[in-house]
């Protein structure tokens, strides 16, 4: 029997008309858009869908990808498939958690909307930094960040465990940029500094993660309908009683990307649904597992894609567990 996971993208991947033709199509859709903006203190709809410099705003940033991501789900539930398990990652465990029924709609819009403006807000402009190392194993990476950090006294991380072969770097814009030259004489294949406003998941967000766990305490949290993946630690998660930690923990902690996958594969997962803008989680799978189907949805012409998926035992829809 086959087992689906949706999976969502996180901050990276948005780009100025994403979900507008599920917002055209569908009035579901549509009221999953409009809820939000009436929620929220900007232009979502001008932000999603008119050319904005805007939308590459963390603190806009976020809350308009966890719209499109929702809207598009909605989409995707039309077709009657639904998931046995859900992940996302970073941003995207928002999404994750709307899916699986762990957290109101609503809810998750307003907490994305002050976690955007904290993560922005945490460290000033130019003085964090992101990078993509390519080539180089975990153990590698871990062990040059840790040196790295002991002789600046500045911090670098391992931020995002993407897939083999690829990990984010974060910290301080020089510890993260001295760094960037210790991984190329280890033999990285490339060093990619990442255009953020942020030291994303590293210590540096320790103050946003603080801000909103105090945010994350006004939720009611419920256990999920069906299981889904944590960020921070990798782990099935099937009781609500810990997510605020884990969401709070996941600002500054690392994302353990490609730990969710295998967990899934653990599960019996054999087809994911990798749902909202974008293909950068395809792109990741096929560096952890090529042998499994990754089906991309991110149009409505893409919702043809999903008739190629054995639907099994299906649970029943999230519609109730939305306010839209």
């Amino acid at each position: 029997m086959s087992k689906i996971a949706f999976i969502f993208p996180g901050q990276g991947a948005q780009y100025v008309g994403m979900a507008k033709d599920f917002y055209d199509a569908f009035s579901e859709c549509r009221q999953i858009v409009d809820y939000a903006a009436d929620l929220l203190d900007f232009n979502l709809r001008g932000i999603m869908f008119d050319e904005n410099e805007l939308i590459n705003k963390t603190e806009y940033t976020q809350a308009a990808m966890l719209v499109a991501e929702v809207c598009v789900l909605e989409g995707v539930r039309r077709t009657g498939i639904e998931a046995d398990v859900t992940a996302g990652l970073s941003l995207g465990e928002y999404s994750a958690l709307v899916a699986c029924g762990a957290m109101n709609y609503g809810d998750a819009v307003r907490v994305v909307r002050k976690r955007g403006i904290y993560m922005e807000n945490a460290v000033p402009a130019g003085k964090g930094g992101m990078s993509a190392i390519i080539g180089l194993e975990a153990e590698k990476v871990e062990e040059l960040c840790a040196d790295v950090s002991r002789k600046t006294g500045l911090c670098v991380v391992p931020a995002n465990y993407n897939c083999p072969g690829q990990i984010v770097i974060s910290g301080n814009k020089e510890a993260v940029d001295y760094a960037g030259e210790r991984f190329k004489e280890a033999g990285a294949k490339l060093v990619a500094p990442l255009n953020v406003s942020g030291p994303f998941h590293s210590p540096l967000l320790a103050p946003a993660g603080q801000k909103l766990a105090a945010e994350l305490e006004n939720i009611s949290f419920r256990d999920p309908i069906r299981p889904y993946v944590a960020n921070v630690n990798a782990e099935v998660v099937e009781s609500g009683d810990r997510i605020a930690e884990y969401l709070a923990r996941q600002v500054s902690s690392s994302v353990r990307w490609e730990q969710s996958v295998r967990a899934m594969l653990g599960l019996g997962v054999t087809e994911f649904v990798e749902i909202g803008p974008g293909k950068t989680l395809s792109g990741f799978m096929k560096r952890i597992d090529r042998g499994v189907r990754v089906t991309t949805v991110n149009t409505v012409d893409d919702l043809e894609k999903l008739a190629c998926i054995t639907e099994g035992e299906q649970n029943v829809g999230l519609k109730e567990h939305t306010n839209a």
